[in-house]
């Protein structure tokens, strides 16, 4: 299964109406395929232009690894050369922190992955999470 561009619009609808839910900073949120393609991005107003790059960091490296950003994260700190050859590999595309959170289908499939920045990773991470879920799909943060 692959994810829709659909799909990707309500994951980012739902997401930006949780940011605000919980009083978050404008956010950016990235829905990439499970080959690291970009299905669909969009900024709220007032965020800082460069936070596709961050969201995309954060989605690419999840789906790419196959390692949401919580786990990329722990594994940063554990093995630092690890996560640097790895981000050297991808042109340092990789961003290892949460907000980066995997979509997996009913079956399990790892499907893409959603990147989300401008609060706290934690928060970016939850706001990702309740867009994934509504759209009827697993997140893995």
């Amino acid at each position: 299964m692959t994810i829709s561009l659909r799909k990707a619009r309500t994951i980012i609808r739902k997401t930006l109406e949780k940011g605000r839910e919980m009083e978050l900073k404008p956010l950016s949120v990235v829905v990439l395929d499970a080959g690291g393609h970009v299905q669909a991005f969009e900024r709220e107003d007032g965020a800082a232009p460069g936070r596709f790059a961050i969201a995309h960091g954060k989605a690419y490296g999840s789906v790419m690894l196959g390692m949401a950003g919580t786990a990329q994260m722990a594994r940063a700190e554990a093995q630092a050369y690890f996560m640097e050859a790895v981000n050297g590999l991808f042109g340092g595309q990789v961003v290892p922190v949460p907000g980066g959170v995997i979509m997996r289908d009913k079956k399990g499939a790892v499907i893409g992955a959603v990147g989300v920045t401008g609060d706290t990773s934690d928060n970016d991470a939850a706001a990702a999470v309740a867009g994934i879920e509504a759209a009827a799909l697993t997140a893995e943060i």
